[in-house]
């Protein structure tokens, strides 16, 4: 029971307890509040049952409680029997009646009467009376009653009042809504992202703004929509109108992450930490479209942005070297107004930064609230749809890592991509999270420079370090070879054994129980006593090597400092290991040996069973070494020759 009920409750005790002193004949009373009776053992609050004195039948008396007022309502049950000579009716519709008045009841207009009638708190026989706790019994006969002009208690509580805005509570992490606050998501188990926002009566309107502003760029001849065979709708259309291309290095790296280009018609979002180069790909990307390489004549590309003026846009265009004649620069965060201003343009593409600045002018909610942010993609995902006018977008990222916004935002575009990088580095790394017209396995790698993102050929050089055989301070170097999508890519891995220390291992890059694996295995399968020695393992560049074919040169570097015995260059290791010191395939063993032969590298040292497997292929000068198990390959690696 709520503090607030507690608290009519004891108002009524004490009301009545007061009436009853006042009049020494016990009346039955029924308590009435919000539709529900409290009965009582006390034989005075007995209800509906009427006592005799021997002379008359003592009246009952119903009273309801007003918690707007703190007022009761009595009506005795002498009303009801003088009103069955002129009204039809069982006494049972009477009361049914009078508990429909009681509980919800309409406007009653009363004034209690004096006289006797007062004092035992019984009401004219066409009124309904009102008793108050906080006023004398007596001195109620000349109040009016709370509702007089015509309003009922649902009328006012039961109703909201007009133009109040509904409050909704909405995790900004996964878009779950409740009417009410909960400190964890009910959905997610997050704790703290409950945010409150107010949805007015004016409905949100972002998909029709988009929808009547589109309508204008539609042929005057198009009709309504209707269902198309699927063999009809690709007839007539050229495939290289599938995409739009990009051109030179810069552009094939993105179209890589985009799947082989930008498709007309998505929605595209761009996201990543501040700082990293999201305005700068986006920038880049509108040039390359201006340009028009594709379709050998300059295209309009609006570039909109909601952070920087016009003039600060062209400076950093200047800086990057970008002379598109057909790249136009607007500063608004209307979306409104934005797709009203570049219609005359009719652009090849638009680019926003951001949507986080961006808003519309009937969704309740400042620019980067959840709403305005969940209803300004959707108008503009409509608007790309309806005029198949690719539309890119920047996000911002919350401290997690994540786009900042509801989570439903991520699943309104077409593809998500994420621009990562750390920042003591130069190297950029472009990934697709989502991506309806690709893989999200592929990768796109950039290096940071004074004119912009620039593509890196080969993206290895970043992870390997320059060896020299001839130094004896290289031992317990060793190269994997990793995939990302569709990537290969060669890292460094790096080993130290340090006897008597008083750390006993210790990783960075590598997952411990991996590495506490291999070591164990090179103690127990290869005959070598490195239990009394720590042993330290890195991996060059920062890189997390999650996948096992980086075992086996986790294993060779570990050799080569225990053994102190350097690797020579020109060798690579590709190879999952056992813990029978066997050694095992990986998936796509030709991407990754073909890798390593463009690079230069002489020997790859694999498992046997991806040597008889590859026996068809030419790999060039490169020659690929099978072996069996560990002690095969450090009798292999580490021999004089």
């Amino acid at each position: 029971m709520q503090i607030k009920e507690m608290k009519a409750i004891k108002s009524i005790y004490y009301t009545h307890k007061h009436f009853l002193l006042l009049n020494p004949t016990r009346i039955p009373v029924s308590l009435s509040f919000f539709s529900r009776h409290f009965h009582s053992s006390n034989p005075r609050f007995a209800l509906n049952s009427p006592e005799t004195d021997g002379t008359h039948t003592t009246p009952r008396l119903w009273t309801a409680y007003e918690p707007l007022t703190g007022e009761l309502y009595s009506r005795s049950s002498s009303q009801k029997s003088s009103n069955q000579d002129n009204e039809s009716g069982s006494a049972d519709e009477a009361n049914s009646d009078f508990e429909t008045e009681r509980t919800y009841g309409k406007a009653i207009n009363a004034n209690l009467s004096t006289g006797d009638k007062t004092q035992k708190g019984i009401s004219d026989s066409n009124n309904t009376a009102r008793y108050s706790p906080k006023e004398n019994t007596v001195g109620m006969s000349g109040k009016k009653a709370f509702l007089d002009n015509g309003l009922g208690f649902r009328d006012i509580v039961g109703n909201k009042k007009k133009g109040k805005g509904k409050v909704r509570w909405v995790c900004e992490h996964c878009g779950y809504s409740d009417g009410q606050w909960w400190g964890v998501c009910r959905s997610c188990d997050c704790s703290g992202t409950m945010k409150r926002f107010s949805e007015g009566e004016t409905k949100n309107r972002g998909l029709e703004f988009s929808e009547t502003v589109s309508r204008s760029w539609l042929p005057k001849d198009a009709g309504d929509v209707e269902p198309v065979r699927l063999i009809d709708v690709n007839s007539g259309i050229n495939k290289s109108d599938y995409r739009i291309p990009l051109i030179g290095p810069f552009g094939n790296e993105v179209a890589r992450v985009l799947g082989g280009g930008l498709v007309p018609g998505s929605l595209v979002l761009v996201g990543g930490d501040p700082g990293v180069g999201k305005s700068t790909l986006l920038l880049q990307v509108a040039a390359l479209i201006a340009e028009g390489h594709d379709s050998h004549q300059p295209a309009s590309v609006v570039y909109v942005s909601g952070e920087e003026s016009v003039e600060q846009i062209s400076s950093r265009s200047e800086r990057l070297k970008i002379r598109a004649n057909e790249l136009y620069l607007y500063s608004g965060t209307d979306i409104e107004d934005i797709l009203v201003k570049i219609q005359p343009l009719s652009p090849r593409a638009l680019i926003v930064d951001s949507v986080q600045t961006a808003y519309l002018k009937e969704v309740t909610g400042s620019a980067g609230g959840l709403l305005q942010v969940r209803e300004c993609t959707s108008a503009l995902l409509r608007f790309a749809k309806k005029t198949n006018i690719p539309v890119l977008l920047a996000g911002h990222v919350t401290k997690s890592g994540d786009i900042a916004g509801p989570r439903v935002l991520e699943h309104i575009v077409d593809a998500v991509l994420y621009l990562e990088g750390e920042k003591c580095s130069s190297h950029r790394l472009l990934r697709p999270v989502k991506n309806r017209f690709g893989s999200t396995d592929e990768l796109g790698v950039f290096e940071m420079s004074h004119l912009g993102l620039q593509a890196v050929s080969n993206p290895s050089q970043m992870f390997l370090s320059e060896q020299n055989s001839d130094s004896k301070f290289l031992a317990g170097v060793a190269v994997a070879v990793i995939m990302d999508g569709t990537r290969a890519f060669l890292i460094e891995i790096q080993a130290l054994c340090v006897s008597s220390s008083t750390v006993s291992r210790h990783v960075n890059g590598i997952q411990a129980s991996r590495a506490d694996m291999i070591i164990s295995v090179i103690a127990k399968q290869a005959g070598l006593k490195i239990q009394e020695n720590a042993v330290f393992l890195n991996v060059v560049s920062g890189v997390s090597l999650t996948e096992t074919a980086g075992d086996l040169a986790i294993a060779a570097s570990i050799c080569s400092s225990f053994l102190e015995f350097p690797i020579p260059n020109g060798v690579a290791f590709i190879g999952e290991i056992g813990l029978g010191g066997e050694l095992h395939m990986v998936p796509r063993m030709d991407k990754r040996i073909s890798t390593v032969a463009k690079l230069g590298y002489k020997k790859c040292i694999v498992p046997i069973s991806a040597k008889k497997s590859l026996s068809t292929l030419d790999f060039g000068d490169m020659e690929i070494i099978g072996c069996n198990d560990l002690k095969k390959v450090i009798n292999t690696v580490f021999t004089k020759y």
